[in-house]
């Protein structure tokens, strides 16, 4: 009987990282309408404004995601992360 004490227990730390990780997996989601703002604030910090500004909108309408802050967090969005140029380097900043 004590080893079925446990088992409530790890149903709910399952059920709890589950949940955080789809609060995770749909923070960075965007919807068509609010890829420009999204892409605003992804490229505000950067000095190649226009260039992160389009390959950032084109990036968002194919993936409906854009990465959270202004640099890096990539694995946020797999689409977003995973989409690469010609040459291999990647097409989303």
């Amino acid at each position: 009987m004590p080893r079925f004490s446990c088992l409530p227990s790890a149903f709910l730390l399952i059920l709890l990282a589950m949940s955080f990780l789809m609060a995770v997996a749909n923070a960075a989601s965007v919807s068509l309408q609010d890829c420009p703002k999204a892409c605003d604030y992804r490229c505000s910090a950067t000095q190649y404004k226009k260039p992160c500004l389009f390959f950032c909108n084109m990036c968002c309408q194919k993936c409906l995601c854009v990465p959270s802050g202004t640099y890096g967090h990539k694995e946020e969005c797999p689409c977003y992360n995973n989409w690469k140029t010609k040459e291999g380097t990647p097409k989303c900043p």
